[in-house]
């Protein structure tokens, strides 16, 4: 698309996404294991930027919902383009990083690179050929541990699988039943925290049955929806958005910040337990989320050079995604080689991981662009 033809600040809002993806994978090493909670320095560190990165996935999400939303294209051709574009480098890279551990014994390398490269390795990682063959066959079902980030290609495909669908009702749909959709996925919003402080069935739900009555309007479908509604909206003044965003992004922050606190200062808080304010689909999230989406929409116009840049980026963007978690265990050795502060390891790893993806991607689609397109993306 020529520069003219491309929406600026969707381009803007893709460079916000992935970098707070980078940057929340680099700081994994503050916040995954109860040993780096318990340091008060770390997790001081670890919940105040974990906390302001939490809205990269629904960011993502949002802008697959305005640029592809209502899909005008049969199911087929759909799938057919979308999903394979990213099915192919998924499944290249789900097998590199499932391999990866196996790899590195058979060229004798310490099982201490594994767990330095893997916030979620730990100490002693199998790195059995059986084993890594066990979690190739399984990547038809789920990620591992060494492929924690691809987790969002699985949910990313059973959007495009439900978009011609979704598409198909938002173009005879009022404005009022939208509203009436987005509304109730809205409450949904609140049933992790019901069924952590109220009860632990919501709705219906029970040991025999994990569908509620708010089921069916839950989980991602919703930012697709609202970053479609979102795109053509802008009624307030840039000082009334500039206001809103604030307000929205400190109310969100403060619940997720002082939340995720609160619950990682338990030493028998469960995984799901940590991770509840942490949650993508949860109301302080979506308010994080509302406040960087109605910022950056306010923008109209960049530097030629650094649109073209963006849109160079909007290329390697899925291959970034791809390589990155690779990176990112060497980017968090490289500061603390550097004895970088600990205040400051999240955003330095952030930066070098992502420009050295980004590099990589950039330089094989300028090398043998063919086999980046099925390499990267």
């Amino acid at each position: 698309m020529n520069n003219e033809k491309r929406i600026v600040w969707a381009d803007v809002l893709r460079l916000v996404a992935i970098f707070m993806v980078v940057c929340s994978h680099c700081a994994d090493p503050f916040n995954v294991s109860p040993e780096a909670r318990s340091n008060p320095e770390f997790n001081f560190w670890g919940s105040l930027y974990g906390t302001f990165l939490r809205p990269c996935v629904p960011l993502f999400v949002m802008l697959t919902g305005l640029l592809l939303l209502p899909v005008r294209a049969e199911a087929g051709p759909f799938y057919r383009k979308r999903i394979t574009r990213v099915a192919v480098p998924f499944l290249i890279w789900s097998v590199f990083y499932n391999l990866f551990p196996w790899l590195t014994a058979l060229f004798g390398l310490d099982a201490s690179v594994v767990s330095d490269m893997f916030a979620y390795a730990g100490p002693a990682p199998d790195r059995s050929a059986a084993d890594a063959l066990h979690r190739v066959a399984l990547i038809p079902l789920n990620f591992s541990i060494y492929a924690t980030h691809l987790w969002y290609i699985y949910m990313l495909i059973g959007l495009y699988l439900f978009m011609p669908l979704l598409s198909a009702w938002y173009e005879r749909a009022t404005p009022r039943q939208v509203r009436l959709v987005l509304m109730l996925w809205g409450v949904t919003l609140f049933l992790p925290y019901l069924r952590e402080y109220v009860s632990p069935y919501v709705g219906g739900e029970c040991a025999w049955n994990d569908f509620g009555v708010l089921y069916y309007f839950s989980g991602f479908t919703g930012y697709l929806l609202l970053g479609r509604v979102l795109r053509d909206r802008d009624g307030l003044s840039p000082g009334r958005t500039l206001l809103l965003s604030l307000v929205l992004f400190a109310a969100g922050y403060a619940a997720t910040y002082y939340g995720f606190r609160a619950v990682t200062a338990r030493p028998d808080a469960t995984e799901r337990q940590v991770e509840l304010f942490f949650l993508y689909c949860s109301p302080n999230v979506v308010a994080m989320t509302l406040a960087w989406f109605l910022l950056v929409r306010r923008l109209r116009s960049l530097p030629a050079r650094l649109g073209a840049l963006l849109a160079n980026l909007t290329k390697c963007g899925l291959g970034v995604y791809m390589v990155h978690y690779f990176v990112v265990g060497l980017g968090y050795r490289l500061v603390d080689v550097l004895a970088v502060p600990v205040s400051l390891r999240i955003p330095v790893a952030a930066v070098c991981v992502f420009a050295a993806s980004w590099a990589v991607v950039a330089l094989l689609y300028k090398w043998r662009p063919g086999l980046a397109r099925w390499v990267m993306g």
